[in-house]
């Protein structure tokens, strides 16, 4: 893997070292490295992830190599919060090919790859709550979050707990409640509805051992409300990895903050949906970008709300 923007000072000398002979591959923290803490300054990473090719052509500011989970959270760590009450920072994970499919026969990971896989891993440990939609959690078969060891510091220093909870946003909550989601999760995953959701499926998901919030009058979520909730109980380092048709209700509600996107060098044709669903916005959302790496013709994005 290698950095490609922001280049840096240190990048660009490496990518001359590389044009005069040099190796240009910077220092390596190790497989074994601790990750920073959860809240630490993305950029602490930035140094030793590789030449980034500005304008280098020699063969070592193009050469990968694996990142450590250290840097990669370094890289892709929740931004300092502000003096006062934290404020929650909503970021959603997508991977789309390059014809705009967000998944191939229904599913994400066939269009995925193993450096996506680390990065999805790692974002996962640096949040307090996953946000997902009922759809993706039957289609793509969710379990609970693990808890990973190389992280288990830095979630403590960070006043996590072992892992982040799992919450499913549903309208019917027709959810498989005897899935491992429900029945073992090492933090209670939270199911958020809307107060007209019928009450003996609100008594099923409470059976199974989930926490029933509501963020929503009707049957369905008002997203603000679901993230200030979410908030209210402490999580306020929000992860959403959709599916679609989530993504576009928090598009639209203007509540996300940060898309972190994998770009697959794949084409796939068909129907498939797009990363976001939904009614379109009435004036389209600018976001600007903050990182860019790649490896092996993948492009991992990492863009913030303007």
């Amino acid at each position: 893997m290698r950095r490609l923007f922001p280049v840096t000072d240190e990048t660009a000398a490496q990518a001359s070292g590389a044009r005069d002979g040099g190796t240009g591959g910077g220092g390596d923290a190790g497989a074994g490295g601790a990750p920073a803490a959860a809240g630490a300054a993305g950029a602490a990473g930035a140094g030793a992830a590789g030449a980034a090719g500005a304008g280098g052509t020699g063969a070592g500011a193009f050469a990968d190599r694996e990142w450590s989970l250290a840097e990669l959270a370094a890289a892709y760590a929740y931004p300092e919060p502000g003096p006062g009450e934290p404020q929650p920072w909503l970021r959603g994970n997508m991977v789309s090919t390059l014809d705009g499919a967000a998944q191939h026969g229904g599913r994400s990971q066939p269009i995925s790859c193993a450096a996506d896989m680390r990065i999805f891993g790692t974002l996962r440990a640096l949040a307090d709550v996953v946000v997902v939609g009922a759809e993706t959690v039957r289609q793509e078969g969710y379990r609970p979050a693990r808890a990973r060891a190389e992280f288990a510091a830095a979630r403590a220093a960070a006043g996590q707990g072992p892992a982040p909870a799992v919450a499913v946003v549903t309208a019917s909550l027709d959810l498989d409640f005897s899935l491992p989601l429900f029945t073992s999760p090492l933090v209670p995953t939270l199911i958020l509805t809307g107060a007209a959701a019928a009450p003996d499926r609100v008594a099923a998901a409470e059976k199974a051992g989930a926490t029933v919030v509501v963020a929503g009058e009707g049957m369905g979520i008002d997203p603000a409300r679901a993230v200030h909730a979410l908030a209210g109980l402490g999580h306020t380092r929000l992860l959403t990895e959709g599916g679609p048709r989530l993504l576009g209700q928090l598009i639209a509600a203007e509540v996300l903050d940060e898309l972190c996107l994998t770009l697959s060098p794949m084409l796939t044709a068909g129907g498939a949906q797009r990363i976001a669903g939904g009614p379109q916005v009435t004036v389209p959302r600018r976001f600007e970008l903050v990182s860019l790496l790649e490896e092996a013709g993948f492009l991992f994005g990492r863009y913030r709300r303007s």
